[in-house]
């Protein structure tokens, strides 16, 4: 397979993105009302978590403001990842239709071509909205001194909590080499395990803690980050480095997962469904 430059792969990711921003374009209404729908779904259960704390001002420390940051953290990571990694996000429909064939006979990188060949701009943007309501107006309001070092910490926080959910992911993804539908496991892995992490994990039992920092590692995607600002009592118990970790633990995490799929992708056999001959 030939060897594509830096300047070819990213000249590729534009036409990608092209041809995805004239998909959106085809059907701006439909976009639009998807748009609208994961917006309004999502703030559905934000405003159920209001509707609670608003009969308790306070739960184990933590009032309304700072469980919100807390919140925001989780929709502005997954706006991003759906931004950058839909085709993981979907990988497993690839490989049912038989799509996944038709990635392998062309001459550029697998997980560029799943990478860069689906954009979710309606779930970007249904997210990202609320993750940037809540952002603005908690950010403000819990004592948090937005100097360029809290910024470009949050920046990172952000971009490596992407990571880990992508990684999440790709780990799904990896089981649909044999599994071809994998639905139960990304579930598991990952909506269970988010909607678990949208409370401070000191609410959990210490077997659900270790399970959300060295399992599952959601902790790194909103608590620890929230925490390196916040610094409520409840940290006492943890090792403060993990305030630091979530890009280290991104990384890392999605390059042990890639290597992973590649092992998987050597033993892949057609499931003989391709639409594309």
């Amino acid at each position: 397979m030939p060897k594509h430059t830096l300047a070819e792969k990213a000249a590729l990711l534009f036409r990608y993105s092209q041809l995805n921003m004239k998909l959106v374009l085809e059907y701006k209404l439909n976009r639009s009302l998807i748009a609208i729908a994961i917006f309004c779904r999502e703030m559905i259960s934000v405003v159920v978590m209001l509707l609670i704390l608003l009969r308790f001002l306070h739960i184990r420390g933590w009032d309304l403001n700072e469980l919100l940051f807390l919140y925001s953290f989780l929709f502005l990571s997954y706006s991003l990842f759906v931004f950058l990694f839909a085709g993981i996000r979907d990988f497993d429909g690839m490989v049912h239709s038989g799509e996944f064939d038709r990635l392998l006979t062309r001459p550029v990188g697998l997980m560029f071509q799943i990478v860069a060949a689906r954009i979710d701009f309606s779930a970007t943007i249904g997210h990202g909205v609320v993750g940037v309501l809540l952002f603005m107006n908690t950010a403000f309001s819990v004592g948090i001194d937005w100097t360029w070092k809290n910024a470009l910490y949050y920046v990172l926080v952000i971009i490596g909590g992407t990571l880990i959910q992508a990684s999440l992911f790709l780990l799904s993804a990896c089981f649909s080499f044999w599994a071809i539908k994998t639905e139960n496991v990304r579930n598991l892995l990952f909506f269970n395990s988010r909607r678990i992490a949208g409370y401070p994990i000191t609410f959990y039992p210490v077997f659900i803690q270790k399970l959300l920092i060295f399992a599952v590692p959601f902790s790194f995607v909103n608590f620890f980050p929230a925490q390196y600002f916040l610094r409520k009592s409840d940290f006492a118990p943890f090792w403060e480095g993990y305030l630091y970790l979530t890009p280290v633990v991104g990384i890392l995490m999605f390059i042990l997962v890639y290597l992973i799929w590649r092992r998987g992708v050597r033993s892949y056999t057609s499931t003989g469904n391709s639409m594309y001959g």
